[in-house]
């Protein structure tokens, strides 16, 4: 008598299947999938609030099979602090971009990591304002051509870009920092682990966890998907360095 096959592969019961709105090669989708997927690792999926912020995140309401609260451009990290301290037995995350966190919301994501808010933050990095039309954002790399900085950016006018985990990490009150990429194999399945290990500070009630994703933007960069992917290894690897910078449980 043949015995069932072992399902070793599915999809995240946290996402809603859905078909995608994102451009060909966005990879809001896969990040998507490695987020819901620590979800269901923690079974944790009934008591999970995530916090969408303005841009492309703000579709997450769309794709997760959770309670997603909307919040104002920035202002994700405050809104998820009162979100947390109400529901102190609720998982709460927030999944934000580049050109929300670390721009209009760089004072929100400072103060509540400083503060030590017990809640995870997903910071998708694509150094452009994706949804409004391809701006230069404050990850933009020197050099990079957008519809703001035509002539590519100036660090001698437009100063240099932000490494938002390197600046978190050295708060007291962040407990876990990381920044993966999800452009290759091996990439991605990192960014797997950490993004469990991100969750798991909070279902331990350890402290505030932060990992930064970088993150094709195919449509804004003017390049097809393989060419972006491509350019995340050659040009943002290279400037923004994968790895954990913080983690106090060693």
């Amino acid at each position: 008598m043949n015995e069932p096959m072992e399902k070793v592969f599915g999809h995240p019961v946290s996402l809603k299947n859905v078909q995608t709105h994102f451009c060909p090669g966005c990879q809001h989708g896969t990040i998507h999938r490695l987020v819901a997927e620590a979800i269901d690792h923690f079974g944790v999926q009934q008591r999970t609030i995530g916090v969408a912020s303005v841009g492309c995140s703000v579709f997450l309401y769309g794709y997760f099979d959770i309670d997603v609260v909307e919040a104002p451009h920035g202002r994700a990290p405050a809104v998820a602090t009162g979100v947390k301290r109400v529901h102190q037995d609720r998982i709460v995350f927030t999944y934000q971009g580049d050109g929300d966190l670390a721009a209009i919301g760089t004072s929100e994501i400072i103060h509540a990591a400083n503060r030590g808010e017990k809640m995870t933050v997903i910071f998708v990095n694509n150094t452009t304002y994706g949804m409004t039309g391809g701006q230069m954002a404050p990850t933009t790399l020197p050099g990079q051509k957008t519809v703001t900085s035509p002539y590519g950016r100036d660090v001698g006018i437009d100063g240099y870009p932000i490494r938002m985990a390197e600046l978190l990490s050295v708060l007291e009150g962040t407990a876990y920092v990381a920044r993966v990429a999800v452009n290759s194999p091996k990439n991605l399945l990192q960014a797997g682990k950490v993004i469990r290990r991100a969750f798991e500070y909070q279902v331990e009630n350890r402290g505030f966890s932060f990992v930064e994703v970088l993150s094709a933007c195919p449509t804004n960069w003017g390049m097809n998907p393989l060419k972006a992917n491509e350019r995340v290894e050659s040009e943002m690897i290279p400037y923004f360095h994968l790895g954990t910078f913080k983690d106090i449980a060693g």
